[in-house]
């Protein structure tokens, strides 16, 4: 499987690093334990089985629109399968197109059943996590939101890249030349 993702700027990123250890110290889930090279503070777009010629033209041009500006709304948590802490993202018009974009590309030449159905436009909740786990309910007290630094009002997604599951590489989509 390959992932969609949206890069922060440096000081967003360090903003989210900081959140995990301190989810991380506190005992918490957290972002911070997963140790790959490849982990860091990203938005999930999308997941497909392979990104085809097609879809790489169509990433390609959605590359070129960044960098983008988006403001955080604050801590939420999700409970799917897994338990998921997260700052929010607003969904405004820029990032609800560019999120478009990416889903449409997608979708053009993979199996729609090997899509996220999270991720479909209408569904898919912006959000950079901070912690994940497995268990129900880990993020239900209170005071896990007071452990964590202030999201920042606003920052920048940078880069889009594709993470593959498999085989654990990274790729930057870089915008054509």
């Amino acid at each position: 499987m390959r992932t969609v993702e949206l890069l922060l700027d440096e000081a967003a990123d360090l903003a989210v690093r900081k959140a995990w250890r301190r989810l991380a110290d506190a005992g918490l889930p957290s972002q911070a334990r997963h140790r790959s090279p490849t982990n860091s503070p990203h938005l999930t777009l999308a997941a497909c089985p392979e990104l085809t010629a097609a879809i790489r033209w169509e990433l390609a041009e959605a590359a070129a629109t960044l960098p983008l500006p988006v403001r955080c709304t604050g801590v939420v948590r999700f409970e799917r399968p897994t338990s998921v802490l997260a700052w929010a993202l607003d969904l405004d018009s820029a990032l609800a197109g560019l999120h478009r974009r990416v889903w449409d590309a997608v979708a053009s030449d993979s199996p729609p059943e090997t899509l996220n159905p999270l991720h479909e436009p209408g569904r898919w909740s912006p959000h950079i996590t901070l912690g994940r786990t497995r268990r129900a309910g880990a993020f239900a007290d209170r005071r896990v939101a007071e452990l964590l630094p202030a999201p920042p009002l606003s920052l920048r997604l940078t880069t889009l890249r594709s993470y593959d599951t498999r085989t654990g590489a990274l790729e930057v989509l870089e915008p054509r030349s």
